[in-house]
């Protein structure tokens, strides 16, 4: 089978929808199992909706504003009697539903059972169009495949149990599923994390031994650099997959850090493609003689940094990283750069659940510390260290690192 993940910007709205099966027809609509997410930006509005909700704000409005924009894509796809419409105003009742019957005080949990119904109800509608203009597939839950722990927002794949589940499926067929989303042992929806529908395509084809996976995004492919923040960008057009896992890790945003690795393990080929022109050839990942080591930019925003010492000017000793590293997961937050000295460490986080301040708080019972907000890394992949100077210019830098071939600063 081939893998298929539309993103949200490849079904923003009705034209995009019917895009979509213009791709399909490009490349064959057969023995294909698509992945897509949320319309648009229905992530956000509908993460809205629950802060709007746990503030006990009229959280109804926004539901109704999110549901008649579904209503209005599936009005330029649908004849006005089909059945589309009824299912696309049972989601939301659902959303309504259990916002007033919920007793639970997990934001997460929330968070979850609600956010997730974007995908929900994007993959009905996708779906039922496709079966419409005769692309017959069969729309699956995701969460009756993908089965995770109970993590909420950042659930951890029950590999086991999703593989057997996946290796049922009809490899004859052609299926519509969601990005995202998989569920606990009570059946409960867990999201994957913010973007997570990548990796929801590469837990696809991992269990379904897949021929290839490519994901359609709205650029060539995987670029130099993000062609919104750097000038003179090219497209990679072969990498390997270690090299897309460090460009992910650091923060590329075309690519979701954990897809590659299920890729990887059984050398599965992943593409990186223009959903407006599908004819280009896009990005290839994998095991080839022809990947590039061309210097690459990544810029991750919205960061902290985080600088920590002893209060004694004893030396940071390896029980004192245990516990910092014990608090970092307890609090859910990630690390995308460290370096440490005898008597400090300084950490540049990613702060995705807003929880800096608690576990500052934490830290300064034991440790002198110092936050610094909303900093920016940036990494060169494949620097050409004989030109580095170039990138300090107009900089203020609070942290750097270079190695053999890559160069990071946390800038401010």
């Amino acid at each position: 089978m081939k893998i298929f993940k539309f993103g949200g910007a490849s079904v923003k709205d009705a034209d995009s929808v019917k895009n979509v099966s213009m791709v399909l027809q490009s490349q064959g609509f057969a023995k294909c199992l698509l992945v897509i997410s949320a319309m648009g930006k229905t992530t956000n509005e509908l993460e809205k909706v629950v802060e709007l909700y746990f503030k006990k704000d009229n959280y109804q409005t926004e539901i109704e504003k999110i549901k008649r924009k579904h209503i209005e894509i599936a009005e330029g796809l649908f004849p006005e009697n089909h059945a589309v419409f009824a299912e696309i105003n049972l989601f939301f009742d659902d959303i309504d539903s259990f916002l007033r019957r919920n007793k639970s005080p997990n934001y997460d949990f929330v968070y979850d059972q609600v956010v997730s119904c974007g995908e929900m109800i994007s993959t009905k509608i996708v779906s039922e169009y496709l079966n419409e203009i005769q692309f017959t597939n069969q729309w699956l839950d995701a969460r009756d495949y993908v089965k995770t722990d109970n993590s909420y927002r950042e659930g951890t794949v029950d590999w086991a149990k999703t593989e057997e589940f996946i290796s049922n499926l009809n490899p004859e067929i052609c299926y519509v599923t969601q990005g995202f989303i998989g569920s606990d042992d009570n059946n409960f929806t867990v999201t994957l994390g913010r973007e997570g529908s990548d990796y929801s395509a590469a837990i696809f084809a991992y269990c379904l031994n897949a021929e290839a996976m490519t994901i359609w995004k709205d650029v060539p492919g995987v670029m130099t650099g993000d062609p919104r923040k750097f000038n003179d960008v090219a497209l990679l057009s072969n990498i390997s997959y270690e090299e897309a896992i460090e460009m992910a890790y650091y923060g590329a945003s075309v690519i979701h850090p954990k897809t590659l690795q299920p890729l990887q393990q059984k050398d599965i080929p992943f593409y990186v493609k223009s959903f407006v022109d599908p004819t280009k050839a896009g990005t290839k990942v994998g095991a080839s003689d022809k990947n590039q080591q061309e210097e690459s930019y990544i810029l991750k925003e919205n960061q902290e940094l985080l600088k920590i010492s002893t209060r004694d000017f004893s030396f940071i000793a390896e029980d004192h990283m245990s516990l910092i590293f014990g608090h970092l997961s307890k609090y859910k937050i990630k690390v995308s750069l460290m370096q440490n000295s005898a008597i400090s460490l300084a950490l540049c986080l990613e702060d995705k659940f807003n929880n800096l301040e608690e576990l500052n708080e934490e830290l300064q019972k034991i440790f002198k510390t110092e936050a610094i907000k909303n900093v920016s890394l940036f990494t060169v992949r494949n620097a050409k260290m004989d030109h580095i100077d170039r990138f300090y210019h107009e900089k203020n830098v609070l942290l750097e690192q270079i190695s053999k071939n890559t160069l990071q600063m946390v800038t401010q």
